[in-house]
């Protein structure tokens, strides 16, 4: 398990100790003392941009370098300072944010930080910077993925709500902003009109029609997921059409004997269900409005670089 950003702080100031080091080289002396496996060393944040260990050593020598155990020498790199060293000596059996607090440059830090103000010696309420556990990128991360999660449960609810000839026009918006079907008013025209078994509409894979994809939408409640009788029944409506290629969109969910039986047919059939069908609106912009955007900044290093 990776160790949260606090009980990073001893071993790594420890190993800065030594002499100067970047976090990539902490990270795999802290991954090798700790047995992690290649998938723990590995493990991305939600973002995808960034190691989970990486960030967390990053935040835990951040917050030491504002107490002054840490400093940093030149572009990526650090070391313990004198401070630093007389902490270690101490022999402490952690270093955590309660210890940094001790220093008056992190007092300090916190208190520009909006955190509560020291009266009479005492903090008034605990730091929350982060969590005990969880770095900002984290908690930034955890927050987003709230959001989306309530985000992709309220379109489904509406969805239902509505009625089937909105549920359509919602699949003729969606591949519309995917790039297929053309226009609207050609993909309406296609969605829905062939009457066929099994197929309730088809719509250009491109603008110039040169392939076809047929798709079948059924408007389920949760709990009650499309089975392999209803896969397999769409996927003889393409046999006998000719067809080879097919997209099942379900506001519910698809049952593992039916995803199981799309893998190995002939006819390249894409199961989308209603988690899939909300992130493709959300991504793609369909019944979602922005309403907020933060940006955040970074230290651009090469700003401060001098040849």
């Amino acid at each position: 398990m990776i160790p949260d950003y606090q009980s990073l702080m001893l071993p790594v100031l420890r190993l800065a100790a030594v002499g100067e080091t970047r976090v990539a080289d902490i990270a795999e002396r802290v991954a090798d003392d700790l047995d992690l496996t290649p998938e723990e060393r590995d493990e991305l944040l939600p973002s995808g941009r960034q190691r989970v260990l990486h960030n967390r050593i990053h935040w835990a020598k951040f917050y030491m370098s504002k107490a002054g155990l840490i400093a940093s020498p030149a572009r990526g790199r650090f070391v313990a300072t004198d401070k630093g060293k007389v902490l270690l000596a101490t022999a402490p059996e952690r270093i955590d944010v309660a210890v940094l607090m001790r220093e008056p440059e992190f007092r300090e830090f916190y208190r520009n930080e909006g955190g509560a103000a020291e009266q009479d010696g005492v903090i008034a309420k605990p730091l929350n910077l982060a969590s005990p556990r969880t770095t900002p990128e984290e908690q930034i991360d955890a927050a987003h993925a709230a959001l989306m999660a309530a985000l992709r449960d309220e379109l489904l609810q509406r969805i239902l709500a509505n009625s089937p000839a909105f549920f359509e026009q919602l699949i003729v918006d969606l591949l519309v902003a995917m790039g297929y079907g053309g226009s609207h008013k050609d993909a309406a025209a296609q969605l829905g009109r062939s009457g066929d078994g099994g197929v309730d509409g088809i719509v250009n894979e491109d603008r110039l029609g040169l392939d076809r994809i047929y798709v079948q939408a059924k408007r389920y409640a949760p709990g009650n997921p499309v089975g392999r009788p209803d896969v397999n029944g769409f996927v003889g409506s393409l046999v006998g059409l000719g067809a080879t290629k097919g997209v099942f969109v379900t506001t519910s969910t698809f049952s593992q004997p039916a995803r199981d039986y799309v893998k190995h047919l002939a006819q390249r059939v894409i199961l989308i269900d209603g988690q899939e069908l909300a992130d493709l609106m959300i991504e793609h912009g369909v019944g979602v409005r922005s309403y907020r955007t933060v940006e955040f900044k970074r230290l651009d290093e090469d700003f401060f670089g001098e040849e």
